[in-house]
């Protein structure tokens, strides 16, 4: 991790590079104006972050929002579909409407927190009824983000391929926390191989399989693919000393009028190399279920329901998983992920930050 100098003292870039030795996050030394030491690094290494589960409080929706077919933003719910059960072999063909019927988001475009800051300008009075006059924030919280940010934290002490690069601004008492590009990322991004750019597209299309516009609808599944399109969840948390304000894109709610409220009722949905062999089950839950879980369990997302396809990219088996239950699902596979190092080292870096990002800029 670095501090860099930027144009305001007030902000702060913070970056996980898997070349660091020891897996260390390193960070200049300054001094705040009371003239206290900053630490100087935050280790990723799991082995510290074994304590007892820190305290999460159950998260609760306090909004949401929705971005249409050109990437606009609107105060409402119109693009929420809902999950119609596909049974467990639907042989969906996942690559079916690529070449004619899909319309590709632009991602070399960088949206930060923009749309999260719509939100919270548009509904400035429902924040302020949550807080609470003992905060010294305007908004009562300490962090605004995204999801995917504080779950590329939970993942941090096992992550070993990716790295990142955060940087964080304190605007009258909350800190802004939002994503920056990474080189590698950006060579990455612009090197895909046709491959890779199909294969991205099977996750979009397998919810266009099983997703409605309405709750007693059926789903489009000759449709074009817009991936500008999103429904996002607003939501409060707070995790150990930290209130958190995120927002994170949801697949799709259950349809069942009985369901839960938000964001209980929400389905995240994910699609995945079928599993044939002991070792591809053991990388399946060493890996892609840590980052299935942390996405979910964040928002209060309670399943996941996930496709399964062939080389050719067939669904070839449809599973749900309960986000409950994954930690069961691998308390047997040796040397694997624990939900307690991922919340807590997510903790320690959070009060890190606190610890650096000290100079508010009204």
């Amino acid at each position: 991790m670095e501090r860099h100098s930027g144009s305001s003292s007030s902000s702060s870039q913070f970056k996980r590079d898997r070349d660091f030795s020891e897996e260390l996050f390193t960070q200049k030394r300054f001094r705040t104006g009371d003239e206290t030491p900053v630490p100087r690094f935050l280790s990723t290494r799991a082995q510290l972050y074994e304590r007892v589960f820190p305290q999460y409080r159950q998260p609760v929706e306090v909004g949401v929002f929705s971005l249409d077919s050109q990437r606009a933003f609107f105060n409402d719910s119109r693009q929420l579909r809902y999950f119609v059960d596909p049974g467990n072999k639907p042989k969906f063909n996942l690559r079916d409407g690529y070449r004619d019927r899909f319309v590709k988001r632009d991602d070399g475009v960088k949206e930060r927190l923009d749309h999260i800051l719509r939100w919270i300008v548009a509904n400035r009075t429902k924040l302020r009824s949550t807080h609470t006059s003992t905060s010294s924030c305007t908004l009562g919280v300490d962090f605004v983000t995204w999801r995917g940010h504080l779950t590329k934290l939970l993942t941090t002490p096992y992550e070993t391929q990716e790295g990142w690069l955060l940087a964080v601004s304190k605007f009258r008492g909350t800190l802004y926390m939002s994503e920056v590009e990474t080189e590698a990322a950006r060579i990455n991004r612009e090197n895909r191989t046709e491959r890779h750019e199909e294969m991205m597209y099977w996750g979009y299309k397998f919810e266009q399989y099983i997703c409605a516009d309405d709750a007693h609808g059926v789903p489009d599944r000759g449709g074009v693919v817009n991936t500008n399109e999103a429904f996002c969840t607003v939501v409060q948390t707070r995790l150990a000393d930290h209130k958190l304000l995120f927002s994170g894109e949801v697949d799709c709610r259950d349809k069942d009028p009985r369901a839960p409220p938000a964001p209980a009722c929400y389905v995240e949905l994910k699609t995945s190399a079928e599993i044939c062999t002991p070792k591809q089950r053991s990388n399946f839950y060493r890996y892609k279920l840590l980052k299935w879980w942390a996405q979910s369990f964040l928002p209060g997302v309670p399943r996941v329901v996930a496709g399964f396809r062939d080389h050719d990219g067939v669904v070839v088996s449809v599973e749900t998983f309960p986000i409950s239950k994954i930690s069961q699902l691998i308390k047997n596979e040796q040397n694997c992920w624990k939900p307690t190092v991922c919340m807590n080292f997510c903790s320690d870096f959070l009060s890190f930050v606190k610890s650096v990002v000290k100079e508010d800029n009204p």
